[in-house]
């Protein structure tokens, strides 16, 4: 592992606002600066009352706003829904806002419902048009002769990195194809993890972009300073998911002790395996836990993530898993 990072959904707690949520997004990338968190990612999600970050591109321009040095950016956009153009544009305006900082993830899902879905796109067209839109827009982060009809600007000559998310083997199978890194969604989505990161390093294409594979996945975090606390605190996030597994998507719920009695036990079991590419515990534990999963899969980079109700448990839970990160890093190096 050379680097760990951090995603963010901008959770909006019960009781709290969007406002509140985008006040603790910031507050938290300064603490993840301050941790030594490599990147700090938001997704694209709409139509959800739990998350704040559906205008992704500005939420990122906020996080930058409001650092100094950490990598912002996309885990990810959500192509689908976007002209390539429009997204060259933002990010080109990002990329120039922020010099060397911005990042793009590209994912091919439309991050919500389909009614959703069509309100954003206004008209669903039959074919994946994926690859092209992905190669169009990175077209547009490169030089550009002034003869070009249509060039993003700002946005042409910034180069901004693109990368691919996938929770399945098309991902990989695309990112291996054009050369590109690729981020795999682990911490919900974990089944094809290991058959993926094979597929990705073993097809993989050298590009302008990318000379080897670099592979990030993702894992769920929640860190305190007992197990106990940390298995209570956590489940605000099993039941977020099983609000949204049953239709019911809802804000952020307040933890519970007894989460099984208010979760149906077949729902329970497909939250916890979904959501088992995870550390959960004492800073003793998730290192045992957190060790495992970068032995098993040997990531380039770690991509971190977790929901808690109380901001500053959340604060708190990064702050230690950076610390174990970073001695995990320093023993991957040795190694």
């Amino acid at each position: 592992m050379q680097q760990f990072s951090l995603l963010d959904l901008s959770p909006i707690p019960e009781g709290k606002t969007a406002a509140d949520a985008l006040s603790n997004t910031a507050d938290l990338a300064c603490a993840a600066e301050k941790a030594g968190y490599y990147r700090y990612w938001l997704a694209e999600h709409h139509n959800m009352p739990g998350i704040a970050s559906a205008a992704t591109a500005v939420v990122i321009g906020h996080v930058a706003a409001a650092t100094k040095t950490m990598r912002v950016g996309a885990g990810g956009i959500m192509l689908p829904n976007h002209a390539p153009l429009v997204v060259a544009e933002q990010f080109g305006t990002l990329a120039t806002l922020y010099p060397e900082r911005i990042d793009l993830g590209l994912g091919r899902a439309p991050g919500t419902d389909m009614a959703t879905a069509r309100a954003l796109r206004r008209h669903m067209m039959p074919e994946d048009s994926f690859p092209q839109d992905v190669q169009e827009l990175i077209g547009y982060f490169q030089e550009m002769p002034v003869n070009i009809a249509v060039r993003a600007i700002p946005g042409m000559g910034t180069h901004v990195p693109v990368w691919i998310l996938g929770s399945s083997l098309y991902g990989a199978q695309l990112a291996a194809y054009l050369g590109l890194p690729y981020a795999f969604a682990s911490h919900f989505a974990p089944d094809m993890l290991a058959q993926a990161l094979s597929v990705y390093r073993s097809s993989f294409q050298p590009s302008q972009t990318l000379s080897r594979p670099y592979a990030m996945m993702a894992a769920g975090v929640c860190a305190a300073e007992t197990d106990a606390e940390a298995d209570y605190l956590r489940s605000s996030q099993f039941l977020a998911f099983s609000n949204l597994r049953t239709g019911h998507p809802g804000k952020l719920p307040f933890p519970t002790d007894d989460v099984a009695s208010q979760i149906p036990a077949p729902v329970l079991a497909q939250v916890k395996h979904a959501m088992s590419c995870s550390a959960t515990g004492s800073p003793a534990t998730i290192m045992g836990q957190l060790q495992s999963l970068i032995d098993t899969y040997k990531p380039d980079e770690l991509l971190v993530t977790g929901m808690i109700h109380d901001h500053a448990a959340r604060v708190l839970s990064f702050q230690i898993a950076a610390e174990v990160l970073t001695d995990l890093r320093e023993m991957t190096k040795v190694a």
